[in-house]
């Protein structure tokens, strides 16, 4: 490996520095100075198969009164409105998943790379995805847009429905 003019205890600090932050597959830049870090990220987006989801006072610790919420699916505006829809979407499932990947966050913007899974009535949806988080100045989630493909997991399993769903991938996407 070349390194240059980089001495070699700027290497190891690097090094070092990146494991403390969880790792390779976590970024950091400098946070917003009262933003949530990696770790906190990573707790809030980790709900293992029948762990319970974050309590009211999590979720108002980690985001804003005024968080404006959106996903593929649905958008929302106000805490009590993304609370609802997050405990709409567990009863309506037998049970849920979530599990990060990766997380980046640069100043006030932070990314979350995750999978999601879905258990309703018997079967397994999974859900690869990525989340933008926007921290407003006392450094709770102001707006939270979640990135995902909903029709292929949802309904590419599914008979002659996926099929359809396959075919119109491959004629629009591919």
């Amino acid at each position: 490996m070349c390194t240059g003019s980089i001495p070699p205890e700027a290497i190891a600090a690097a090094a070092q520095a990146t494991a403390a932050a969880g790792g390779p597959d976590t970024v950091t830049a400098p946070p917003h100075p009262a933003a949530m870090d990696a770790a906190s990220l990573r707790a809030l987006f980790t709900k293992p198969w029948g762990a319970p989801p974050p309590t009211h006072e999590q979720w108002r610790a980690a985001y804003a009164e005024d968080v404006h919420f959106q996903d593929p699916t649905q958008e929302h505006h106000g805490l009590a409105a993304y609370i609802a829809a997050q405990e709409g979407l567990l009863r309506r499932c037998e049970a849920v998943y979530l599990a990060p990947l990766a997380v980046a966050i640069e100043g006030d913007t932070a990314f979350v790379e995750w999978q999601m899974g879905l258990r309703i009535q018997g079967l397994e949806f999974t859900y690869p995805g990525a989340t933008r988080l926007r921290f407003n100045a006392e450094g709770r989630i102001s707006d939270h847009r979640d990135y995902f493909d909903f029709v292929g997991p949802t309904f590419g399993p599914v008979p002659v429905i996926g099929g359809f769903v396959r075919w119109l991938y491959g004629r629009f996407v591919a």
